[in-house]
């Protein structure tokens, strides 16, 4: 899968994150300047206007460089850009986030990808969502929780995403409203024949010649996570419906049906061991391209599944069909200074039906994982995991932020 190295020294990082946030000290000297009093009648200029952020919440836009070297890409490189704030200064809003990332890579494949996540001030609106651009090799294996490993065709193709949440709070920390997502996927090509061409030519034509999928529907939200970065300690549920049709430009008529939900406490008494749990659910009806099936193997980020990344250890879409379940679970271990590290396990399995689901048909993925607190005021982790899984899959996985 994806192996990465981090091109700067951590403790650098260390020192630039924590230049963000240095407050002044005791011995800051203060000077007083009296002013002369305006001539009569006039008045003095115009005071500077109030900032919309809390002088220890404004957002850094500084760069952080990324490197990594995968088999379908080659050498790649780019930055990440990955602002954290709070609007207002009523400490019980939440921060909002926003990620950007950018690459390139010496196969000419790229990535650019922006989500966010934003809580405005009192919390009565949210928004959540993802413009991106990808133009990616992958190994496709086909359809269904049976595909063999050695039958694998080398596809590439482009596509555009825009996903986006806008909900409305109407009691604390639930919050309902709409979702709307756009996917243009462009050509999808057969790199080579060195893979076996099965797989790519069981795409149906037309999908092959890529289509636009456009679906809009009614979304709920509760989040009671104290953060949403790495969460210690609350709930979080997501629960909405896409209906894609002609209507919306969509190429494809198709219902989808999607359920996450995510639990985390600290065991022993404090923050420094933290358990989480999250169950995911994606379901779908009507004529489903084959982009647009629930995926196991997900390492891509992305609004899809809220930001998580599930099955780490299975190679991305690994399997693929109309009904997807997953559960994982991890454990967050404190060390010292800004490391932490991680287990985690996930099951799960595809289907055409739900009723398809057999208990030998379970994919098992886990592995461990380090983290180091780049930002220690928000709790924003640089990522590194291990996962090995079902089908003789193994791969390493360098992000940001953590998997759900």
């Amino acid at each position: 899968m994806r192996f990465l190295y981090l091109p700067l020294v951590l403790c650098g990082l260390a020192r630039l994150s924590a230049a963000q946030v240095a407050p002044a000290t005791d011995s800051t000297i203060t000077t007083i300047t009296v002013a002369s009093p305006p001539p009569l009648g006039l008045t003095n200029e115009t005071p500077p206007k109030k900032s919309m952020f809390a002088p220890s919440d404004k957002p850094s836009f500084i760069p952080v460089p990324i490197a990594f070297y995968q088999q379908e890409t080659g050498f790649a490189a780019g930055v990440a850009i990955l602002p954290v704030w709070r609007f207002g200064t009523d400490t019980t809003v939440r921060k909002s986030n926003a990620r950007l990332l950018a690459w390139y890579s010496q196969e000419k494949q790229t990535t650019i990808q922006l989500t966010h996540t934003i809580f405005t001030p009192g919390e009565k609106f949210y928004f959540s969502g993802e413009l991106s651009y990808y133009d990616l090799a992958f190994n496709y294996y086909g359809v269904g929780n049976n595909t063999n490993k050695d039958v694998e065709s080398h596809i590439q193709y482009p596509l555009f995403v825009f996903d986006e949440k806008a909900l409305v709070n109407v009691v604390p920390n639930l919050f309902v409203g709409v979702r709307y997502r756009l996917t243009n996927l462009g050509e999808v090509e057969l790199r080579d024949t060195e893979g076996n061409t099965f797989p790519y030519y069981a795409i149906p034509a037309e999908q092959r010649e890529g289509g636009v999928s456009s679906g809009v529907g009614p979304a709920l939200l509760y989040d009671g996570r104290d953060n949403v970065l790495a969460t210690y300690r609350g709930n979080f549920v997501d629960a909405h419906m896409l209906f894609n049709g002609s209507a919306l430009g969509s190429d494809y008529k198709f219902n989808r049906y999607q359920i996450d939900a995510r639990h985390f406490n600290p065991l022993f008494g404090s923050n420094n061991t933290i358990f989480g749990v999250q169950f995911l659910g994606q379901y779908h009806s009507g004529d489903v391209p084959f982009r647009e099936l629930g995926g196991m193997g997900a390492t891509l980020g992305g609004s899809l599944y809220n930001n998580a990344y599930l099955m780490r250890g299975i190679y991305e879409n690994r399997f693929r069909d109309r009904q997807f379940t997953t559960v994982q679970a991890e454990i967050r271990q404190k060390l010292f200074w800004r490391f932490d590290v991680v287990g985690f396990m996930g099951v799960g399995q595809v289907g055409y039906k739900v009723s398809d689901y057999t208990f030998d048909g379970t994919k098992v993925a886990g592995g461990l994982g380090a983290r180091f607190r780049f930002n220690r005021r928000d709790r924003l982790n640089i990522r590194l995991d291990y996962g090995v899984g079902s089908g003789g899959n193994s791969g390493i996985i360098f992000a940001v932020g953590e998997a759900f």
